[in-house]
């Protein structure tokens, strides 16, 4: 057992469980930068590492019922497909220094959209009224099923994009619904793309089980003591310090 992954899976829980976002984007990062894994590596371990640690809150979320199937079905239909067609463009081509190059862009990216989905949280439900009129009852699954495709391929070469992405996605296209089911399906759809995406880049090599074993023995109580501490700090804090880690990380990756 490694004692700084267990460490490290720990404090990304804390994150994760304060301001309920942030688990891949700040894993993939750690990744890098400590454990000097190379990018494939890194991507291929976090999706694991998001999708079984999303494994409880989705259970939880479904029992209270506060998932919107109907969304996540929608959602999948897009992300899976694009997901497998993004690994088996891998898988043909292997992992050349053009992907390398490509996985690190795209993470990169990845980290300053989250970051900035982050940051401006509170004014995308007043875009997401403002397009309403727009944006007819009948297209709304159309939407959906697009957003589904995008994060598919933004999660598969970046393994960001399914928490703060997708549930941003949702409330733009959404903007009635009430938060707790954005939050629901949000992650009950993030752990079968992660997943899926996970089993694509185990099937390449890119998974270092043995760190993501010791990983996960630290994010589980990590994610229930943030949760506590979450009642006693203000909103605007935890999303400045989050949106500062974001936009540092993205940062040292494009650099």
């Amino acid at each position: 057992m490694d004692g700084l992954a267990v460490a490290s899976g720990f404090g990304v829980g804390a994150i994760v469980g304060i301001t309920g976002v942030g688990g891949g984007s700040l894993m993939t990062p750690l990744l890098l930068s400590v454990f000097k894994l190379n990018p494939a590596v890194a991507i291929g371990t976090d999706l694991w590492f998001a999708g079984l640690s999303k494994m409880s809150g989705s259970v939880a979320h479904a029992r209270h019922g506060q998932v919107r199937w109907d969304i996540v079905r929608q959602l999948l239909a897009g992300s899976i497909p694009a997901s497998i067609a993004t690994v088996a463009l891998m898988h043909f081509t292997g992992i050349t220094k053009g992907w390398a190059s490509a996985l690190t862009f795209s993470l990169g990216i990845a980290l300053f959209l989250t970051a900035l989905v982050v940051a401006f949280r509170p004014a995308w439900q007043q875009v997401g009224l403002r397009l309403e009129r727009h944006i007819p009852d009948h297209r709304k699954p159309a939407l959906t099923v697009l957003s589904g495709l995008v994060l598919g391929v933004l999660v598969s070469l970046s393994s960001i994009g399914a928490g703060a992405i997708g549930a941003t996605l949702i409330l733009l296209i959404h903007p009635r619904l009430p938060a707790r089911y954005i939050v629901g399906s949000d992650i009950a759809h993030a752990v079968p793309l992660t997943l899926v995406a996970g089993l694509g880049h185990a099937s390449l090599g890119n998974v270092d089980w043995g760190l993501l074993g010791s990983l996960l023995v630290g994010s589980i109580p990590g994610i229930w003591l943030g949760a506590q501490a979450t009642r006693r700090l203000p909103d605007g804090v935890i999303r400045s310090l989050l949106c500062a880690s974001l936009l540092m990380a993205g940062w040292k990756v494009l650099h």
